[in-house]
């Protein structure tokens, strides 16, 4: 199991690395950020005070490094107030004058346009989307196995079907488009009858200035970016217990005289759930990603919000961090569903 994760470990290392490369290589090709930074009538010695500052004066290959050295988590840095306390570093042992090798939390740079670190402008949007991903994922989940069963005991009648055409149409639809039928329906056209609102964020301030949650802001988008994995969730769940069904140790345990409930219950649902259960944790990442045209319909302010409006003031710190903050979640519920997997069935780690 030690070999297995370590494996694990390492392809998911090797992904955020190319991940990283190609997001890099991708905004070198953008306009200079210096420029961006100080604006077009900024004068040359604060252009290239930037520059220097960025590392945007050294060739391209030096950039890359100073990027990685700044994303390790283990890095080489300077010894200094002014750096300690930018970069939150540990020291841990020097290696001349004035560097060190020190551990730090990955290092983002800081926001062209507001001077915030990037970690902490992720940081501060993650819990708006982390709640409205994970609604969205118990939402397909309870329905998604419902419907599953359903489907799968009733399997060819009209229920079935019916279920099997749903679901089809779920797949179908992007996100964001339920997300603009769902908003202008319920939150628009019948809002006097369901009492939602299209557009408000999941945490608003009150009049004495705290910030309180509001889950009725919360119900149409979680549906909207729910509405797809539960259709996935629904057909992966019909086909894995139809195939259990029909397995000779479930014909046993109907010949034994078990209720067909405690069948279903006992045996069926319990070795038909491992897919789902990997299908569940792959789709909770994907839906942290599928939030940012959600976040945009309904106006919510969180990481999607954040990322689409640097990306409209080419605020490229902002965008590359989102990026790789993304795929690090990516890799890590991969790797968790890995592990968990290898566990449920040691068959899977001993390959």
């Amino acid at each position: 199991m030690v070999q297995f994760i370590i494996k694990r470990l390492l392809s998911g290392l090797s992904v955020l690395f190319g991940v990283t490369v190609l997001v890099f290589v991708l905004f070198k090709m953008m306009p200079d950020p210096a420029r961006l930074t100080m604006g077009q009538r900024a004068d040359v010695a604060s252009v290239e005070a930037i520059r220097k500052a960025e590392y945007l004066d050294k060739p391209v290959w030096q950039q890359f490094l100073y990027y990685l050295n700044d994303l390790s988590p283990i890095s080489i840095n300077e010894i200094s107030e002014e750096k300690q306390k930018e970069y939150r570093y540990t020291q841990l042992f020097s290696i001349g004058e004035n560097k060190a090798i020190v551990a730090k939390p990955p290092y983002l740079r800081r926001s062209y346009q507001t001077k915030r670190r990037v970690t902490d402008v992720l940081m501060g949007a993650l819990p708006t989307t982390g709640i409205l991903a994970l609604a969205s994922i118990i939402i397909a989940t309870f329905f998604g196995i419902i419907f599953g069963i359903l489907a799968a005991v009733k399997q060819f009648g009209w229920l079935d079907n019916s279920i099997l055409v749903t679901t089809v149409l779920g797949i179908s639809q992007p996100s964001y488009f339920s997300g603009v039928i769902l908003g202008l329906v319920f939150g628009y056209l019948l809002a006097d009858y369901t009492g939602l609102s299209h557009t408000g964020s999941l945490f608003e301030l009150t009049d004495l200035g705290d910030e309180e949650f509001r889950p009725r802001n919360l119900i149409l988008p979680a549906l909207a970016l729910g509405i797809r994995p539960i259709a996935i969730i629904t057909q992966l769940t019909r086909s894995s217990m139809i195939e259990v069904l029909s397995q000779d140790y479930i014909r046993t345990a109907k010949a034994k005289g078990l209720s067909y409930f405690k069948v279903l219950r006992k045996h069926a649902l319990r070795n038909a759930l491992n897919p789902v259960i990997t299908a569940v944790s792959g789709w909770f990442a994907a839906l942290l990603a599928g939030a940012f045209f959600i976040e945009i319909i309904f106006d919510i302010k969180g990481l999607g919000f954040e990322t689409i409006k640097a990306l409209q003031n080419l605020d490229f710190p902002v965008v590359m961090g989102s990026v790789l903050f993304t795929a690090a979640i990516f890799v890590t519920v991969n790797i968790f569903v890995d592990v968990l997997y290898g566990i449920l069935d040691p068959r899977v780690s001993n390959q």
